[in-house]
């Protein structure tokens, strides 16, 4: 598999600066994000956490281009995202953002590869005769090869995420953006989600996720705690390409 996408020497592969987001009300301007100054190098893997409402999927719906902000800036693998406008952003996200999410969205009428190849057959990212090869090949990253050619409706909820994850790295995209990707699933499948998250960041991807799980130093290299729209903490748990504790 080809490594990521490099940005420039020395630039963290997210940059926010000065972050906000406000969404009008009949009673007023409600808050989401106060303004917020981010920076997520390559090989992190960042657990976003706090209590709902505090702003976390708002962040990353901002990171991946799925909402606009208000205020400040976004630069996510050497783009800025928040001058990218209609087809020029949904050309970019398909390009350079992985998203993962709680409920896995895969299509029930497609086979798992299929699923797999679907962000290759949108984007052109390879040729033709070569989709289903690389599908294969990152169903056997995320373990799942011989799930290939059944539905959906066949696998377990962790199966599901793994091919979700496939799907999600399908264009090589140099970040993975997740949403509760553990929020369905049992604590057991949930650990062998995260550690497949922390080897992909030892790899040198950079991972992002929002989740309501707590105890996350086994596998994350840091921490960010949202409150009210703001970082209330902001902690380092394992070195960056420490690898995974046992």
């Amino acid at each position: 598999m080809s490594p990521p996408m490099e940005n420039s020497a020395g630039e963290p592969v997210i940059l926010a600066r000065g972050l906000g987001k406000t969404y009008p009300l009949p009673s007023g301007e409600v808050t989401a994000l106060g303004g917020i100054d981010l920076q997520v190098a390559s090989g992190e893997f960042v657990a976003v956490v706090g209590r709902s409402g505090s702003g976390k999927t708002t962040l990353l719906n901002l990171l991946a281009g799925i909402d606009r902000p208000t205020a400040g800036e976004i630069v996510l693998a050497g783009t800025p995202v928040h001058t990218l406008k209609g087809s020029q952003l949904a050309a970019w996200r398909g390009r350079c953002i992985g998203l993962v999410f709680q409920f896995f969205q895969l299509l029930p009428t497609l086979t798992v590869a299929e699923n797999v190849m679907l962000p290759m057959d949108l984007c052109d990212t390879f040729p033709a005769r070569h989709r289903r090869a690389r599908a294969l090949e990152l169903l056997t990253e995320v373990g799942i090869r011989e799930q290939a050619d059944k539905l959906p409706s066949a696998l377990s909820g962790g199966q599901q995420q793994r091919a979700a994850i496939a799907r999600a790295l399908a264009n090589e995209p140099p970040v993975l953006l997740a949403d509760e990707p553990t929020g369905n699933l049992d604590s057991a499948t949930s650990d062998s989600v995260l550690d497949l998250f922390a080897h992909m960041a030892a790899d040198g991807r950079t991972v992002l996720m929002v989740t309501h799980e707590r105890d996350l130093s086994r596998h994350a290299t840091r921490q960010i705690t949202l409150a009210d729209g703001l970082i209330s903490k902001d902690t380092t748990t394992r070195s960056v390409r420490q690898g995974v504790a046992s």
